[in-house]
C-alpha cells in the first residue's frame, strides 16, 4: 500500500457545517463501496454553500486541489461536510472542505476526505464579478 504524505488529521471538525447526508446503497460501486465521485459531489455542494454565504452571488467551481482520501465511506455512514475560508480574491474564493463520517453504532467522528475548492463569483450572464460582500463571520 502506498504511503500517504497528508497532513495529520485534526481531532475534530473545523469550520462551518454546510451539509449532512446519509451514504446509501445507490451511492456505491460494484464492490459495495461508496463512489469517490459521490463524495466529491457532496463536498462541492457544501463548498459552494459556504462560498455563497461569503460572496452573496452565484459561484462556479473552477478548481479542486489538494484532495486527500484518508478513509473509506460505507453505506449507512452519516456524512457531514464542513467548510472554512482559505482565501478571498477579487473574483474567487477558496474554501477548505472536509468530509467527516459517523459510522453506525459509533459516536466518534472520522475525517475521510478533505481538500481545497476554488469558486469564481459570477453575475447573471455567467461573467466573473468582483466579490464585494462578505459574511460578517468571515475574516479576510
Amino acid at each position: 500500500m502506498a504511503e500517504t504524505h497528508a497532513a495529520p488529521a485534526p481531532a475534530a471538525p473545523e469550520g462551518e457545517l454546510s451539509i449532512r447526508t446519509l451514504a446509501m446503497p445507490a451511492d456505491t460501486n460494484q464492490n459495495g463501496d461508496i463512489f469517490g465521485g459521490w463524495l466529491l459531489s457532496q463536498m462541492d455542494l457544501a463548498g459552494s454553500i459556504y462560498a455563497y454565504k461569503t460572496t452573496q452571488s452565484r459561484n462556479v467551481t473552477v478548481a479542486i486541489e489538494a484532495m486527500t482520501f484518508r478513509k473509506p465511506v460505507y453505506v449507512g455512514d452519516v456524512v457531514s461536510v464542513y467548510g472554512s475560508l482559505v482565501r478571498v480574491g477579487r473574483t474567487s474564493i477558496t474554501v477548505h472542505v472536509a468530509a467527516w463520517v459517523q459510522r453506525r453504532d459509533e459516536s466518534e467522528l472520522i475525517l475521510v476526505t478533505d481538500g481545497n475548492y476554488t469558486y469564481v463569483a459570477i453575475d447573471d450572464n455567467g461573467h466573473p464579478q468582483t466579490i464585494s460582500q462578505r459574511s460578517p463571520s468571515v475574516s479576510v
